[in-house]
């Protein structure tokens, strides 16, 4: 058993200590308070000390266990909601034209996700972006790829109401609900309501998608003492997440991403050149988010946080993703650029560049965070070991069967009321 094996709690530790010194100003925020690690608990681990000259960045968070996911005060959770909130997330009805549910774009099957490189969209449209997993979004303060939304409240009605999503109605959703006898009853049971409203329709989804979470990984394991849930390989290949590969920079804490903004080089999505639907729906949402002319007319990328503020310094930025449940989630990056993770891992060893020399459309903008790595082919498969760490079993679930409609009224009492005028 190596010294690592040995001493996981003292990993557990000094993870920041494995970390390259990087200012706050770097990191695009201001420095979070953090205990200072000693660079003597580094020599105390044979496979790090001497890897690193500088003191450990006290604003880095380490790796951690994931905890329960936080549950807002506005709503609480119950058994009844979130049975409620599983009907609703594979109901079609919550849309527009009710063939698409919150199902049809996070599959069980595709790792509560959608694998193709763009998301699939309304009857007859198609995204412009990657579908990001809901396994453990509860854990994200913003959502989406460029945190337009606060929380999973509202990420349901920005999904089933987005143009080239959902494409829904408040009114027409709200009244297919109050049409089916089992919601009515159900909305009762979970909110004390007479009638459904699409109001607490997104909040038992928001309820049951806090229920999709997976904390039970290797990495879960090994961070709680469990020595033997990392292989030796997977050990160095933390060593190296920590260290030379640079990943725990942005990848960092319980959820593995510390939910800012960066622009990495990722090159754009060439389906916007070639897919004639695709670059409708681009174009779509520039002139939808208040892109300007000479953005409309001109770029064929996708700005990311530039959409929210309209600050140039923030064109090509988007929020780090969590690292958890990786091991389901391909493709990768905000237009699935990559399909493998070997393929993420050369793309961060190129530091940022496609295979032919060329970075992102923002040059200015991209993060000084990403530089040449100069891994070896041993290094990246140790790497590359460490990052299944990251996915424990798989969550699947069947689809429930959905309840029916039924006239709000049977015939004697609609004989009655047309009596009774």
């Amino acid at each position: 058993m190596s010294s690592l094996e040995k001493t996981p709690v003292l990993m557990t530790a000094t993870v920041v200590a494995a970390v390259l010194s990087v200012s706050a100003a770097a990191m695009g925020d201001k420095p979070s308070a953090s205990t200072s690690i000693g660079m003597s608990q580094v020599a105390a681990t044979p496979a790090i000390a001497g890897t690193f000259a500088k003191a450990p960045d006290p604003a880095i968070p380490p790796l951690a266990p994931l905890p329960p996911p936080p549950i807002p005060l506005d709503n609480p959770m119950s058994e009844a909601k979130i049975e409620l909130g599983k009907l609703l997330f594979f109901d079609p009805r919550l849309g527009g034209d009710a063939s698409v549910s919150c199902a049809t774009c996070h599959d069980p099957e595709q790792g509560w996700s959608w694998a193709e490189d763009i998301s699939r969209g309304y009857p007859g449209t198609v995204h412009w972006r990657s579908n990001q997993t809901i396994i453990n979004s509860a854990y994200y303060s913003k959502l989406f790829w460029a945190g337009s939304v606060p929380s999973l409240e509202a990420q349901a009605p920005s999904a089933a109401k987005g143009g080239v999503a959902g494409n829904g109605e408040n009114d027409l959703m709200e009244a297919r609900l109050r049409l089916i006898p089992e919601y009515v009853e159900r909305f009762k049971e979970a909110f004390g309501e007479p009638l459904p409203t699409i109001n607490n329709a997104w909040k038992a989804i928001a309820a049951f998608e806090r229920t999709l979470v997976q904390r039970d990984t290797p990495l879960d394991r090994y961070l709680l003492g469990d020595s033997s849930a990392l292989t030796e390989q997977q050990i160095r290949g933390k060593a190296l997440y920590e260290g030379k590969a640079r990943c725990i920079l942005c990848h960092n804490g319980a959820l593995a991403s510390n939910e800012k903004y960066y622009n990495i080089g990722v090159p754009r999505a060439q389906r916007w050149l070639e897919d004639g639907l695709a670059q409708i729906t681009f174009r779509f949402e520039y002139y939808a988010k208040g892109a300007t002319e000479e953005l409309y007319r001109t770029v064929k990328d996708d700005v990311g946080l530039y959409f929210r503020n309209k600050n140039k310094w923030d064109m090509g930025k988007f929020r780090v993703p969590s690292l958890r449940y990786i091991g389901y989630t391909a493709p990768y990056m905000r237009q699935g650029q990559f399909y493998t993770l070997e393929e993420v891992v050369d793309f961060y060893d190129r530091g940022g560049f496609d295979e032919e020399g060329n970075t992102t459309s923002y040059p200015s903008t991209k993060t000084p965070l990403i530089t040449k790595l100069h891994l070896t082919d041993e290094e990246k498969e140790d790497l590359l070991a460490f990052l299944d760490a990251f996915t424990g079993e798989e969550i699947l679930m069947d689809k429930p069967k959905l309840p029916g409609y039924e006239p709000m009224f049977s015939l004697a009492e609609l004989e009655a009321a047309q009596a009774a005028k």
